[in-house]
């Protein structure tokens, strides 16, 4: 199948395009992007360009920052194009409510996607946790973002999400392994005083049966880098670590650690079986909590963020 890819930059670069190229299912035949390209592929500057003359695409892939999104996704769907979302879905949940009720009006398969969730052993957690009482959950998700998400300055602009733009990669994974749904009771938000979002964030959530649940994001982590969920049970302890990629009960690795480099490749295999069978998915769990937090968080104003060091500059 014919697939277009919008929004060329380091996610799409690094992820989008090899799991397209390795895919059976999938040919990259166009990109939409202002500035970038991909070899061999035709592009385009403008997506109503590319819908009106490329009738031959079915779908289209979103790679773009969340506030564009909304208005090139619904722009596809109204050419009768099957969408598929780069997380978190859109810059607010009213827009997400309404690409998917545009997509179910038109019966066009739209996919919200949560690459995380695809992390190889993501499932295993979630079977292992089905039948046990939980007593606690933390996540710890510490990461530079200098590293990650450089020249990226839509991060620190109202709907860029700051340090939930990785945060949420963790709650895609919580929202998926707990067998009972969790919601914020409250937060903190540590936002530099020259951005508008947070680049670091502590929350609590509540849990039906009582568990002590609660995340920790931090933007400013320099050496190792760290994506850990912790879940104490009543029968054990079981440890998600490298953002899934690790699983260890009671201290013992479960199986081998295994690359995170599967988790587009599956995203896209899913979405080539909506398109093929009908149907989609739009689960807005992850951004929920996230739009919860910002509601319900106190503010702490914390020093300037700068991409270039001060003692660089």
């Amino acid at each position: 199948m014919k697939i277009a890819l919008a929004g060329i930059g380091k996610i799409a670069l690094d992820q989008h395009v090899p799991a397209i190229a390795d895919s059976p299912d999938w040919e990259l035949a166009a990109t939409v992007s202002r500035h970038g390209t991909v070899d061999g592929v035709e592009a385009f500057t403008d997506l109503g360009t590319l819908l009106a003359t490329r009738t031959d695409i079915r779908v289209v892939s979103l790679c773009l920052p969340p506030v564009p999104r909304f208005e090139y996704a619904m722009q596809a769907l109204r050419a009768g194009r099957h969408v598929m979302l780069e997380k978190p879905p859109g810059a607010t949940l009213a827009e997400c409510h309404a690409l998917e009720a545009a997509a179910l009006a038109a019966n066009l398969s739209l996919y919200a996607t949560w690459h995380s969730r695809h992390a190889d052993m993501v499932p295993a957690a979630k079977a292992w946790l089905a039948d046990k009482r939980l007593r606690s959950l933390t996540v710890t998700w510490k990461e530079d973002v200098r590293r990650w998400h450089p020249g990226q300055a839509w991060i620190w602009e109202p709907g860029g999400l700051g340090v939930f733009d990785p945060g949420i990669n963790a709650l895609s994974i919580v929202t998926e392994i707990l067998p009972a749904d969790i919601h914020v009771t409250q937060a903190q938000l540590e936002v530099p005083e020259n951005c508008q979002t947070p680049i670091a964030a502590q929350i609590a959530f509540h849990h039906p049966e009582g568990a002590r649940v609660s995340a920790v994001f931090d933007w400013r982590q320099e050496g190792a880098q760290t994506w850990e969920i912790e879940a104490v049970t009543e029968s054990g302890t079981l440890r998600l670590s490298d953002g899934g990629a690790r699983l260890s009960i009671d201290g013992k690795a479960s199986g081998e650690a295994a690359p995170l480099s599967g988790e587009y490749p599956r995203l896209y295999h899913r979405m080539a079986s909506f398109v093929q069978q009908g149907g989609g998915e739009v689960d807005l769990r992850p951004m929920t909590l996230v739009a919860d937090a910002f509601t319900l968080g106190r503010r702490k104003t914390v020093a300037p963020f700068h991409e270039v060091p001060d003692d660089t500059r």
